[in-house]
């Protein structure tokens, strides 16, 4: 189908990206429409962090020093997540893992992570013979231990397989942490998540930005606080 004959909405592309869907020759309008869009996502994504930041602030820091403990005690942290929050999850868990230097951290340490979806024998096997509910349960339950840390993150919060699995994991003794968009769907409801942080955007796009700011931050913030506890007399 030529793109002039797409209509406003077809996918939902064109309610994303009008520009490239409505009829123009003005290609001059065309580029103006595409600066504008673009500077609007990026001021919806410095006021979302933002707003986020100041809401959150604290209770990062909090989370971040439980997670110090954690790994100060020999913890380890498993991350998990479906789709798009999949890979969010694996760049968390090499973050922890593997992290690349920089000005402000010129030497960070790894921490033992992983993610729950990497091994995609162990992940189908479980989806094809019990059901994709159990697809991270089964897995905290087979490698996690008291004093060990979970991560789910998830735009809608109402992934089956990741409230699953955050019960297993406070039945275990761990130290559980959600990430959520919208209003935070079911994972709001939980009492097994300890710590809950929630990006209020109705834009999945926006809130997985807004996500991985988050989880950097976290690991940061882990990092500092590990270094406040070895330096504690």
């Amino acid at each position: 189908m030529p793109r002039e004959s797409v209509p406003v909405g077809a996918n939902g592309l064109g309610e994303l990206y009008p520009f490239l869907y409505r009829e123009t020759g003005d290609l001059k309008a065309v580029l103006t429409q595409v600066e504008q869009s673009t500077a609007d996502k990026a001021r919806e994504i410095v006021a979302l962090r933002r707003e986020v930041l100041a809401r959150d602030g604290d209770r990062l820091a909090a989370c971040a020093a439980d997670l110090a403990r954690a790994f100060s005690g020999g913890g380890r942290l498993l991350a998990f997540g479906n789709g798009g929050s999949s890979t969010d999850a694996q760049e968390l868990a090499s973050l922890f893992l593997a992290p690349e230097p920089s000005p402000a951290l010129p030497g960070p340490r790894p921490l033992p992570a992983f993610c729950l979806t990497n091994d995609i024998a162990v992940v189908t096997a479980l989806s094809n013979d019990i059901g994709f509910d159990v697809v991270f349960a089964r897995q905290v339950a087979a490698f996690g231990r008291a004093g060990d840390v979970v991560v789910g993150l998830s735009t809608s919060g109402n992934s089956a397989n990741l409230l699953a699995a955050f019960d297993e994991a406070a039945r275990l003794g761990m130290v559980t942490v959600g990430i959520a968009g919208y209003d935070g769907g079911k994972m709001a409801e939980l009492d097994s998540i300890g710590h809950l942080f929630v990006v209020p955007s109705p834009s999945v796009h926006r809130v997985q930005e807004a996500q991985t700011t988050l989880y950097h931050a976290l690991w940061e913030l882990t990092l500092h606080a590990l270094d406040d506890l070895e330096v504690r007399p």
